[in-house]
This record gives structure tokens, sequence and C-alpha cells, in this order.
């Protein structure tokens, strides 16, 4: 190797020596959840997840024969998440999803629950529906959330 090649290689090598210590920066992402109050944050987290539990039900239902879902297990869904658990029943023929914090400790909201209902709404609403969340404090409110 010519000497001026050397000379090369060995800037190359301390280039990249002094590279490996420092990290790349790596932008910070910011979720459109993150800039919301606490109590539409929530329910925003908990209203995503009734809504694709409420899709998979009605998929269920019309993969059935028109029977809904009795449980979870059925449509192939854990019941305990990391974050939240999941219930589902069924009312006059159609199918109540229920997601809650698991730990609902310093939440603006506790719970929310859906029906096929949301679905609709979504499609109607440029993708936007209402969603029943039940507060810490027991008391119900409606919240507009975006669909997943």
């Amino acid at each position: 190797m010519s000497p001026r090649g050397t000379r090369a290689l060995v800037l190359a090598v301390a280039a990249l020596a002094a590279c490996a210590g420092s990290k790349p920066k790596t932008p910070t992402r910011t979720s459109a959840l993150d800039t919301l109050p606490p109590d539409r944050r929530d329910a925003a987290l908990l209203g995503r997840e009734v809504f694709e539990l409420v899709d998979q039900a009605v998929d269920y239902k019309g993969s059935h024969r028109g029977n809904p879902p009795l449980s979870l297990r059925q449509m192939g869904v854990e019941s305990l998440a990391p974050l939240v658990v999941r219930r589902i029943r069924v009312v006059s023929d159609s199918s109540v999803v229920t997601v809650a914090f698991r730990k609902p400790r310093g939440r603006a909201v506790e719970s929310c629950e859906g029906t096929a209902q949301i679905l609709e709404e979504a499609t109607l609403h440029g993708g936007t529906f209402s969603i029943i969340c039940t507060t810490p404090s027991g008391s119900i409110s409606k919240y507009q959330v975006p669909a997943p």
C-alpha cells in the first residue's frame, strides 16, 4: 500500500472511531395523542382499542351466520393486555365491547365501551366516532375520538 493510501486509511479509521462514541440524534416522535388533554388522551387510547375489537366482533358475526361472539376467546383475543382489560358481552344480538385500564390510578378516564354503531359513525364522520366512557369517580361522559 502506498504512503498516501495508508494515510487515507488511517484517517478513515480515526474518523470512524471518533464517530463511534457519539450517538446519532434521533428525533423524538410526538403523536397527536400527546397533545390532547388527559381525559381526551385516555378516551382516545381506549377508544382505539374498542374500535378494533368491535370491528373484529362484527367480522366474527358475519362469518358465523349472524351469531355474535360470546367471549373474546371465541374471537381469538386475549382479555388481558399489558395496559388494558378487555370485555365483551351480547345485548340484543349485538356485541358490546368494554376496555378498561388495568391500573386506573392517575387516569382521567377509567373505561370506555362501544357497539357496531361506532364503525358506521366513523365511516360517516370522516374517521371520528363517539365513545361512552366512565371516569374513576363513576361519571359517564361522551368523547369524540379518531378511529385507528
